[in-house]
């Protein structure tokens, strides 16, 4: 019988949306050293049982295997690397981040020396590394080469003799480990999101696989198509994937790549319960900085704990036709503003203070946005800029939503009203950014709410700033009101 593999539920990343640095960290702006340490504290401290590691955008450092081992050598003693603990890459896509290309090929490159690292701590064979995640993943294809690459490249030049009648690469250097990676796609934008089971069959077809995890972003897509269209876009592809996996006799495991904001998921130690609920069928989640950083240590710990303990069910059914024309009319409208509110969201967005030591990954719609010729900042400081000046922006974009559609989405998307209602109260009413059409839509929501006072006052003096041209400290009182919501973007 074959040894039952653990899949993680609780993936521990580094995207930058928290207030609040890290107490292990000197700088506010995490580097590379502060994130090896990280990595153990998500591990040793949260509970989490999964650290994404990227490999794009800042120096690689691709000794984290090393020094995770050597720096706390009794915990991974007793949580084992890859078996109990699990590391995993985020590569660049040489599809579309040409600049970062060749960094994959070193990041594979290391995944053997990983190995060796970890069996000469743990006297074993076990691979500390066995999984990497492709984002904004388009393509079968592109998976394959990546799959194809290290079997062929990496693993498959040990066989090869320096000359005829030479000794091979692995009688000079030693055996390559492991055989064969894991490849994950991450799928962000709209038509990857809604084929995906399509490219993840068509890359399936060749592999003797006994699972595969599929990854679903949610905060680029509603960063892209607006707050409804990303959730409705995840109940499709969740629901094929599903269907996929019952046809094809492999196990696919989902994660959904989850924030603190409303708009870009919701997920803070309050609110699991809720969305346990609304993504029944996830296996994984993320753990991102704000719901590690922006909450008390133990209240985070329970929520882990209680992420650790959900197990799959199936997916939400959805009445695909009916979701596809509220996305569409949906989507044009929630574009529409955000053209309309480009300029202030740029001028608010180059005043968000940074969080990483890093340059954020480029690409796709989302990762270097344009609209019309408008370019917009990536989905944390879109977010911390229209809260900035209280326009929350999981507004934009419902005054395209009709009443019967409203009733639909009750039913389909079931939390709305709660995450709409979450956000509300850090709606502004008189900020003067609101398109206006909008404004009634905003009153016409079958949603209490009430507004922060506090939070109001602190977006009124942004406002205010930003009408006299005033803003010298203006990244103090964007940060002060991120400490109000307990989240920057």
């Amino acid at each position: 019988m074959k040894e039952k593999i653990k899949i993680p539920k609780c993936m521990s990343t580094q995207h930058p949306d928290n207030v609040t640095p890290p107490f292990f960290s000197e700088n506010i702006e995490l580097g590379g050293e502060d994130e090896v340490q990280e990595a153990y504290y998500a591990f040793s401290h949260l509970g989490c049982d999964e650290q994404m590691w990227d490999c794009e955008g800042k120096e690689v450092d691709n000794y984290v295997v090393k020094k995770l081992l050597t720096q706390y050598p009794t915990f991974f003693n007793n949580n084992i690397l890859g078996r109990d603990s699990f590391l995993t890459l985020r590569v660049p896509n040489p599809t579309v981040e040409k600049g970062e290309a060749k960094i994959l090929l070193e990041t594979l490159e290391s995944i053997p020396r990983s190995f060796d690292t970890s069996k000469l701590f743990y006297r074993e064979d076990i691979p500390p590394i066995f999984e990497v995640i492709l984002p904004m993943t388009a393509t079968y294809k592109s998976l394959n080469r990546i799959y194809k690459y290290y079997t062929d490249f990496v693993i498959g030049k040990q066989d090869s003799p320096f000359c005829e009648g030479d000794i091979t690469v692995a009688d000079w250097i030693g055996e390559f480990k492991p055989k064969t990676i894991n490849v994950i796609p991450l799928f962000e934008d709209m038509e990857s999101m809604l084929n995906a089971d399509s490219i993840t069959r068509e890359y399936l077809l060749s592999k003797d696989v006994r699972h595969q995890r599929v990854f679903l972003a949610r905060s680029d897509p509603a960063m892209n198509y607006g707050l409804i269209s990303a959730m409705l876009m995840n109940r499709i592809a969740l629901k094929k994937l599903y269907s996929l996996s019952r046809d094809i006799g492999v196990e696919i495991y989902p994660i959904v790549g989850l924030g603190s904001a409303p708009f870009r998921g919701n997920l803070t130690p309050d609110n699991v319960k809720r969305i346990v609920r609304e993504y029944p069928s996830v296996h994984t989640f993320t753990i991102q900085s704000s719901f590690k950083y922006d909450n008390p240590p133990d209240k985070v710990r329970g929520a882990i704990d209680e992420l650790m303990k959900k197990e799959r069910q199936e997916p939400v059914e959805v009445d695909e036709e009916r979701c596809l024309d509220i996305i569409s009319r949906y989507t044009k409208r929630y574009q529409e503003q955000t053209v309309e509110l480009a300029g202030v969201i740029n001028r608010v967005a180059r005043h968000v203070p940074e969080r990483r030591k890093r340059k954020l990954h480029v690409g796709l719609f989302g990762y270097a946005r344009e609209v019309g010729g408008i370019h917009l900042p990536r989905a944390i400081k879109f977010t911390a800029a229209l809260y900035s000046v209280g326009l929350p922006p999981e507004l934009l974009g419902l005054d395209a939503l009709t009443g019967n559609d409203l009733d639909f989405l009750k039913e389909t998307y079931f939390f709305l009203y709660d995450d709409l209602k979450d956000s509300l109260k850090f709606f502004n009413r008189d900020t003067p950014f609101v398109p206006k059409r909008l404004k009634k839509a905003i009153d016409d929501l079958p949603v209490s709410y009430t507004p922060d006072e506090a939070y109001k006052e602190a977006t009124d003096s942004i406002i205010a700033s930003l009408g006299r041209d005033g803003v010298n400290n203006i990244g103090e009182r964007i940060l002060g009101a991120a400490h109000i919501r307990r989240f920057l973007g």
